[in-house]
């Protein structure tokens, strides 16, 4: 009796799961308009992260520069963009999402046609910066505001978040190798007016967001952080990022293609990254759960950073497949830390997006420097060999922390 009882609610929970899931695909789709503006102005500012890759050898030769000082262009972006995150909840709490939204875009227009003037790197260099602060400004909030507007729940919000993302890292370097290919300051001025158009449908499609009811002090982030859930999440995360930004901003230097074949190259992970970041995480993490697909998947990274530092400099094939094959589990790997990011503590999402934001882009912000440092004194191998590492690291941060993570799991199904 109490195992036809047991299969009969067995039986009446499994078509309660697939339409849940059949209805979580079809609100994907049905978006008010201010989302779908959000989203795009997203892809614009997303971007702007791998729009130099094509470029970097280029950038190089044209301002007389080596390869670790090309790679502050990397590392003034992230540093300011991490230390703004701590100001973005600060700001928008005050003036609200969309004016925040719109200052951000703004500062973006400004520093990206600025880079397109630089003479220097040291000039490059410090408009990256300036285009660091825009950048914290519009993508701390913009997750916030979507997550706000969006029907569905968080869960569609954070896809369509990761999508944006994963098409934005896509077509970034196919922009910058269109243009960069004619001219290497080009993509800096086609960037300028792509944030200018998502500017306008912000301006015009946006309604006015509500102030949050309490104001978030400056301290708030960094406090989230005490929170044992979060602060796992983002350490793991900053070694995540480190592997991350070393296969994005040290790769270009090791292929010896031109501007055309190395944007192919990224826009070949790109989509990687996109594809898996929106209908290959979610699958894996309601079968699996959230530690078991990161701890998986940052393992795969870790193989997947020994054979690029093995194939540097003796097969290029082999380091192209595996860049591309290293966007799956990226893509996997982003959707997941978000998830955890918005959900694993008790704070508000900005809150603690922004904590966890300011810890994990560290990673990208040291990575691409001292990818390039290594390979001057030791050769190209050891970048991505410290890569490597640096995946073992997050592994072990994010299992001993584990019993935090997993109360954040969704039900396995």
């Amino acid at each position: 009796m109490k195992g036809s009882l047991a299969g009969a609610q067995a039986a009446q929970e499994a078509p309660d799961a697939e339409e849940t899931l059949q209805a979580e695909k079809a609100s994907l789709l049905k978006q008010p308009k201010a989302v779908w503006a959000t989203a795009i102005a997203a892809v614009f500012a997303f971007m702007g992260i791998g729009l130099v890759d094509p470029i970097l050898p280029a950038i190089a030769k044209n301002l007389d520069a080596s390869p670790s000082q090309v790679s502050l262009l990397f590392t003034s972006y992230f540093l300011v963009t991490a230390v703004a995150m701590l100001i973005t909840g600060w700001v928008s709490s005050r003036i609200g999402g969309k004016k925040t939204l719109l200052i951000g875009l703004a500062i973006i227009v400004v520093f990206a046609s600025l880079s397109g003037t630089a003479t220097s790197v040291n000039e490059l260099v410090g408009f990256r910066a300036g285009w660091g602060l825009g950048n914290a400004l519009f993508v701390a909030t913009a997750l916030a505001v979507i997550v706000g507007v969006a029907s569905g729940g968080a869960g569609t919000a954070i896809i369509l978040y990761e999508a944006a993302l994963g098409l934005g890292i896509s077509l970034g370097p196919l922009l910058g190798a269109l243009l960069g290919g004619w001219q290497w300051r080009a993509p800096f001025f086609g960037t300028g007016v792509l944030m200018a158009i998502a500017f306008i449908a912000l301006l015009t499609l946006l309604p006015a967001t509500p102030k949050p009811e309490a104001r978030i002090r400056l301290r708030d982030p960094l406090l989230a952080l005490g929170h044992k859930g979060l602060r796992t999440t983002a350490a793991s995360g900053l070694f995540y990022n480190y592997g991350f930004f070393t296969i994005l901003a040290f790769t270009p230097f090791i292929l010896g293609m031109d501007a055309y074949g190395i944007g192919g190259v990224f826009f070949g992970w790109g989509v990687a990254v996109a594809i898996f970041s929106v209908f290959v995480a979610p699958v894996l993490q309601n079968r699996f759960g959230a530690v078991k697909v990161l701890t998986g998947t940052l393992a795969l990274l870790l193989l997947d950073l020994v054979g690029i530092g093995l194939a540097a400099g003796h097969s290029v094939p082999t380091v192209v497949v595996l860049v591309i094959a290293a966007g799956a589990l990226l893509g996997v790997n982003n959707t997941v830390y978000t998830e955890l990011a918005m959900g694993v503590s008790d704070s508000p999402r900005p809150v603690a997006s922004a904590g966890y934001n300011f810890v994990r882009w560290m990673g990208g912000a040291l990575a691409p420097f001292l990818a390039a440092q290594l390979a001057e004194y030791f050769g190209p191998q050891v970048p991505f060999f410290a890569g490597a590492l640096a995946m073992g690291i997050a592994i072990l941060v994010a299992l001993s922390g584990r019993r935090y993570l997993t109360a954040h799991e969704p039900h396995i199904v």
